[in-house]
């Protein structure tokens, strides 16, 4: 066989090899960068194709990620390797990706969405692996001495929404989970109403996989009441589905709401609830969304800190519908690994552990992120030491509201919840 033909076949061979692989949706991205430094091999998981949350824009970034990242020589002269996996939203699911990455060596999970922190976090704890920048919805994650938080988690949002809603409405109506995870939103939504003096909340628990919320959305409404009355609804996937049914109520003013022609009733919620893609799926301006107050981890989507992962995701992943630049999931794996990449330059080592990962997060390695959060550090003086929160470093948010079916932003810059968290019972 001649060389040239050999090499064709090599080629032919690799490439179909890559393919089924990335098809699996828990396959390694190949690299293409060389030299004497050894490749650094990451895991980032999330449900995908399951009847509750999906988030297959986290493991589409990573990938988008690594291609970019490599074809710029890797990390500090390291081959990029991401390993992707279907968490399924299961904790046999979660445990199982975990130990994958334990079996192939991955020295960090990076920008991962989980519910059972429990479940994944025992097998990375017992191989030393450290967790980046989950999504920030499991407590686990902000307990364990591995996990590395970019974001205060669903309690910050909570906290700042009640700051956030203080300042605009008389009585507010809060829809959350009939779960124990639920029944702490009161308290955290209550303790950000008392910084202006608020009255509490009316809370209203609901069945969190519901097929339509007709009972509920009628007494929040009327709770509320017809003058600045706020309803806010944090169900996860099925907030459009409570404000679907809440919009099909029947009016009872010219407005459609409240019964007063020019006073309707607010909506409002968090970011991971509602978010720029789902507002573009009920009809962008038209949706039941516009007007809505919403509150977030991160600046709106359209601001100038977002162009680098704007511009990773148009070259290197283009054509892939899962990578949407204004999902929170997609902005948590960019930030994620932009920790990961800070750390790997900063060791300067021809072979990256995770041990020395580990040890340079816990030494006070200081992450710039260009804006979209404050500085990230995770020395023992930086962690927020709430109940349930100890590793929280990043307890700030933004005020948003949606304009013309866009969310931008309601007021300026970050506010800091740390002192709202804390005080919640």
């Amino acid at each position: 066989m001649t060389g040239r033909r050999l090499t064709s076949l090599l080629a032919y061979v690799t490439t179909a090899a890559t393919g089924a692989s990335l098809l699996t949706g828990c396959g390694v991205l190949p690299g293409a960068t060389g030299g004497s430094r050894e490749p650094v091999t990451v895991m980032t998981w999330a449900p995908d194709q399951t009847q509750a949350t999906n988030m297959p824009g986290m493991p589409a970034m990573a990938q988008a990620y690594a291609r970019w990242i490599n074809s710029q020589g890797g990390i500090d002269g390291h081959e990029l390797r991401v390993l992707t996996c279907n968490e399924q939203n299961t904790g046999a699911g979660a445990a199982a990706c975990a130990r994958r990455a334990v079996r192939e060596d991955a020295v960090a999970v990076v920008g991962s969405y989980s519910q059972n922190g429990s479940a994944f976090l025992a097998p990375l704890e017992a191989a030393g692996i450290p967790y980046i920048g989950g999504y920030g919805i499991s407590e686990d994650e902000f307990t364990s001495s591995l996990s590395y938080p970019v974001n205060g988690g669903q309690a910050s949002l909570i906290a700042g929404h009640g700051i956030q809603l203080a300042e605009s409405c008389r009585k507010v109506s809060l829809v959350r989970p009939d779960t124990v995870a639920g029944d702490r939103l009161p308290d955290l939504l209550n303790s950000g109403l008392r910084k202006a003096s608020h009255r509490s909340a009316i809370d209203i628990p609901a069945v969190e996989d519901a097929g339509e919320y007709t009972e509920q959305a009628g007494r929040a409404r009327d709770k509320a009441g017809n003058e600045n009355g706020c309803v806010t609804a944090v169900l996860g996937e099925r907030t459009q589905t409570f404000f679907d049914s809440f919009r099909r109520l029947p009016s009872e003013g010219k407005n459609g709401g409240s019964g007063k022609k020019n006073d309707p009733v607010r909506i409002s919620s968090v970011l991971g609830s509602v978010a720029q893609p789902v507002i573009d799926r009920t009809g962008g301006a038209h949706s039941p969304f516009e007007g809505a107050y919403v509150t977030g981890w991160y600046p709106e989507a359209s601001d100038k800190s977002w162009a680098p992962m704007r511009k990773v995701i148009q070259e290197h992943a283009f054509a892939d519908n899962r990578v949407d630049p204004a999902d929170a999931g997609v902005q948590t794996t960019w930030i994620a690994y932009t920790v990961l990449k800070s750390v790997v330059e900063a060791l300067d080592k021809d072979r990256i552990t995770a041990e020395g990962i580990t040890h340079a997060l816990d030494r006070g390695a200081r992450i710039d992120t260009g804006g979209l959060t404050p500085s990230l550090r995770w020395k023992y003086e930086d962690l927020l030491g709430a109940p349930g929160l100890t590793r929280v470093v990043n307890h700030k948010v933004t005020f948003q509201v949606v304009r013309q079916g866009r969310l931008v932003a309601e007021k300026p810059g970050f506010v800091d919840v740390g002192e709202t968290v804390l005080s919640a019972p």
